[in-house]
């Protein structure tokens, strides 16, 4: 799915560029779950950024699915874009829209016609077990509630990567391990491919089926068995009806 080689990033700093990413190189098969874990600095967030190349490397190549990323212009950027993703820890909702018109907007921004943005809106809302909050508002949404729009969002162009960005670090233990067990049966029913960053144990031993630590812009590789634990068994049902977009 994901295939890095050579990868380096700097950034401009009081006394001359900073390194934040030193020769990374790195194979994302795929369907697996990749934990990318690291102390605070250790640059884990900027390497996210560079798999959709919302940061551009200053050296090295960055390939999806074959097809490389430093080769693209805009327009084959934003294709490749559609086919990625991303939660965050924020949340980064709109707070001026509801939840159904939050979910719908990369649909939007796609053109797609109504009835079907309907349609993908209400499954994915039922996906993520929050139907009965379609129209409200994310200021009247606890922080667990927030993240699953966050994902639904995330899952509405029917994306083959996901990215998450310390997705979990803002919330309680039980509203995390929801989320992750969420994560975990997306990935296992639509044979989806994700990569998280996290600080983190709990969430490497949780879903990841192998696990990479970035220290100090340097990527030491490791490997663990895969823990799986489900909830909300009637997702599956759900996730059934999502395969025909």
């Amino acid at each position: 799915m994901i295939k890095i080689k050579d990868l380096a990033k700097s950034f401009p700093g009081p006394g001359g560029r900073v390194q934040v990413l030193k020769d990374i190189n790195l194979e994302v098969k795929k369907g697996e779950i990749l934990g990318i874990i690291g102390p605070s600095g250790a640059g884990k967030s900027t390497l996210l950024r560079c798999l959709n190349f919302l940061e551009k490397p200053c050296r090295g190549t960055v390939s999806l699915e074959g097809e490389i990323l430093n080769n693209l212009d805009p327009a084959g950027l934003r294709r490749i874009r559609q086919k990625t993703g991303m939660i965050f820890q924020e949340f980064n909702l709109f707070y001026f829209q509801n939840v159904a018109q939050n979910v719908a907007l990369p649909l939007k921004i796609q053109k797609t016609p109504r009835e079907k943005i309907n349609k993908k809106v209400e499954q994915l809302l039922q996906l993520v077990g929050i139907p009965e909050r379609a129209s409200s508002y994310p200021a009247q949404l606890s922080g667990g509630q927030k993240q699953r729009v966050g994902i639904a969002r995330a899952l509405a162009c029917s994306p083959r990567l996901l990215l998450s960005d310390e997705a979990t670090s803002s919330l309680d233990e039980e509203n995390s391990n929801s989320i992750l067990d969420l994560l975990g049966e997306i990935n296992r029913e639509l044979g989806l491919t994700i990569v998280l960053i996290t600080h983190e144990q709990q969430v490497i031993r949780r879903i990841c089926t192998r696990v990479v630590r970035l220290e100090e812009g340097i990527l030491r590789e490791g490997n663990r068995e895969k823990q799986f634990n489900s909830s909300e068994q009637n997702r599956g049902r759900n996730l059934e009806l999502l395969r025909g977009f």
